[in-house]
């Protein structure tokens, strides 16, 4: 890409949504750097806008509509590009948006997103969509550094094969689809070279890398490569479902200083009976079994949880399940959304929807919950000592403001300079969700 005429020109870039997502957006940027193209806000002029969509849940499609319709205002003159989840599954409610010439790039051609973008020659409506669920490969987008972060995503996956009832996802991203360890390694080798500390391990459904390769590999052959090539750096896990948590992923953490002791699981409902309609594949019991044994090999881990409220038929009696289940057990913090119905999937026909008024008391209740266990989790770091990535001081205690290895973001004096720096912390108090500390080194 690097090899073509240069285009002095500028480009926006907007993006919803999760992880891969800002890793996508990342590699757009990247890639328009390589042409001479300049980023700038989206609140500023630009020549081109990308719009990098999210439609996870029904408040992310609106998200993105109101976001659609606010660039196609605000820049009357851009060339606007509309990718992302909310783009493959609604295509034409995008179109009826427009009242202009926009063009549609669905998630299996992202990696042409940004030689569309800055084509001479357009059409009053381009779509580069196809069929997301017969694609075979993952769409390769290479990045070299995320604008304005001190940790970097490292996408290693996309995809989702499990069709949970209420998810959208499988039908906005397609199959299971890895990043061969090849690139992934050359990927990891460019964010050491550009000063990153710390990398986040992700993709759509991180525990499924490697399950359509052949010969098949885990997502631990993977950490392996990593840790052995590039052990100075610190790796965290995304997202992973309960019963992909092996006693050998869980032993290798244990063992290797890299890997951080701080797990991301979705929950979504701790009844049973919930959870066989949500097409989830554990039980209440297996769940608290699988954290409790986490809990043991690695202590001090830190346990955020996924939590899906109000789903169809949920009872207060399936609730008080899942909130007895998770004030049991040592989690960290909670992710709490309320069911939102997705149209296409199961779960948006099922009876026994749940009123809104009902799941907004139940997201309360569960938020607090959050508040009880981070604070109890904060308070028992207390005089303990980490290492901790420094990021920036840009709060309202102007201190700086960092992780420690098990995710706890810890406030402390230190000089601007030692940002994206890795510092030895030791913490010292708790005010409310405030964790303050002392830097010794």
């Amino acid at each position: 890409m690097s090899g073509k005429k240069k285009i002095k020109r500028t480009v926006a870039i907007a993006t919803l949504g999760c992880k891969v997502n800002q890793y996508e957006s990342a590699s757009f940027q990247s890639g328009f750097e390589d042409l001479g193209l300049e980023l700038v806000p989206v609140q500023a002029n630009a020549d081109v806008c990308v719009i990098n969509t999210c439609a996870v849940t029904g408040k992310a499609g609106a998200q993105s509509r109101r976001l659609i319709r606010k660039v196609l205002r605000d820049h009357p003159r851009a060339r606007v590009v509309v990718t992302g989840c909310f783009a493959q599954i609604a295509s034409q409610e995008i179109i009826e948006l427009a009242d202009r010439p926009i063009c549609i790039v669905g998630n299996g051609y992202k990696h042409l997103l940004v030689d569309i973008a800055v084509a001479e020659q357009h059409c009053d409506l381009e779509m580069y969509m196809g069929d997301i669920g017969t694609r075979k490969e993952i769409c390769d987008l290479p990045v070299r550094r995320f604008a304005d972060r001190t940790r970097a995503y490292l996408r290693v996956q996309d995809g989702c094969n499990r069709f949970c009832s209420y998810c959208i996802v499988p039908y906005a991203r397609g199959r299971c689809r890895s990043q061969s360890p090849e690139k992934v390694l050359a990927q990891v080798g460019v964010f050491a070279a550009e000063g990153y500390r710390e990398l986040v391990v992700t993709g759509i459904h991180t525990g499924a890398y490697g399950h359509d390769f052949t010969p098949r590999l885990e997502l631990l052959d993977l950490l392996k490569s990593i840790a052995n090539r590039f052990p100075d750096l610190r790796y965290r896990l995304s997202s992973l479902e309960p019963t992909e948590i092996s006693d050998e992923l869980l032993d290798f953490m244990a063992a290797t200083d890299c890997i951080m002791p701080h797990f991301h699981i979705p929950l979504q409902s701790g009844d049973d009976g919930v959870l066989k309609r949500m097409n989830r594949r554990y039980g209440g019991r297996e769940f608290a079994e699988i954290v409790k044994r986490c809990a043991a090999k690695l202590p001090g881990a830190a346990f955020g949880i996924d939590v899906l409220v109000g789903f169809p038929g949920e009872t207060e009696a399936a609730f008080q399940n899942t909130y007895d289940l998770l004030a049991s057990l040592p989690v960290t913090y909670l992710h709490v959304f309320p069911y939102s119905p997705r149209p296409g999937t199961v779960a948006a026909a099922m009876a026994d929807q749940i009123a809104g008024p009902v799941k907004e008391e139940r997201v309360a209740i569960l938020r607090q919950l959050d508040h009880k266990k981070r604070v109890e989790f904060y308070a028992g770091q207390v005089g303990s000592v980490h290492r901790v990535l420094a990021e920036n001081a840009r709060n309202k205690h102007r201190r700086m403001r960092g992780f420690s290895e098990n995710y706890v973001p810890i406030l402390f004096k230190a000089p601007a300079e030692l940002a994206n720096q890795v510092v030895t912390v030791r913490i010292d108090r708790v005010e409310d969700e405030n964790v303050f500390g002392t830097m010794l080194a």
